[in-house]
């Protein structure tokens, strides 16, 4: 069977942190708040719109608000600015493509699948995946590992054939747990601070050029265990 490797999808494939930003400021502005900075919305983004909205009214003093009343807002909202800023990294096309011919591609996510797919399918990103598991999937979010999971038995891939690019600690303690290769996207705008990367299975990728670095260093260690010389 052929390795997997699966991707986060905000701050690893697409850098949407302005959109993100600018509906959740959005939706404080109709509740009389002012906005926050791009940088803090975006250091809340990781673990599903759910989560991000509670962080934004809290921030905000808005924690008083019906909860599912404001998500709801936000996903209307959001649904209309999905893609004005919103663009994939650069260098993440041509990693996709460099390794597809050898692996099976796949999606791990938080986000809802609605927003998900389309976003893959505006940028042309959807037939590169063979597998979409979103936060609304039925697999528990990140860091539950039952979507990573799923996507293994799915591919056929054992957990040393499997590696999750992401850029939180959500991503790394869901590769960790499904006993998973990580690469870490360190150039996205995720939570991961501080976090810690061992090795060997490990990487890292400072730039998003640097990711397809990581998937050929993954490839070659699946090579080596499927072929010890």
């Amino acid at each position: 069977m052929a390795p997997l490797i699966a991707f986060d999808l905000d701050g690893t494939l697409i850098d949407s942190q302005l959109d993100l930003a600018e509906s959740a400021n959005e939706l404080l502005e109709a509740h009389g708040a002012g906005p926050l900075p791009v940088a803090v919305v975006a250091g809340m983004v990781g673990d599903g719109a759910r989560l991000l909205v509670e962080r934004v009214l809290r921030g905000s003093n808005l924690g008083h608000l019906n909860l599912d009343l404001a998500l709801g807002q936000f996903l209307t909202i959001y649904d209309r600015r999905l893609a004005i800023h919103t663009r994939p990294y650069p260098g993440i096309v041509e990693a996709l493509r460099a390794v597809s011919p050898r692996v099976a591609l796949a999606v791990l996510t938080n986000k809802p699948a609605a927003p998900t797919n389309r976003l893959l399918e505006i940028f042309g990103l959807d037939g590169w995946f063979s597998a979409v598991v979103a936060g609304d999937s039925g697999f528990g979010r990140k860091p539950d590992p039952a979507g990573l999971r799923h996507l293994m038995a799915e591919s056929g891939a054992t957990a040393s054939q499997t590696l999750l690019v992401g850029d939180t600690m959500v991503d790394v303690d869901t590769g960790r747990r499904a006993g998973a290769r990580i690469c870490v996207a360190d150039y996205g705008f995720g939570r991961f601070k501080g976090g810690v990367v061992t090795s060997p299975g490990e990487w890292r990728a400072e730039t998003p050029a640097a990711v397809l670095d990581c998937l050929l260093a993954f490839l070659d260690e699946a090579d080596q265990n499927e072929n010890p010389t």
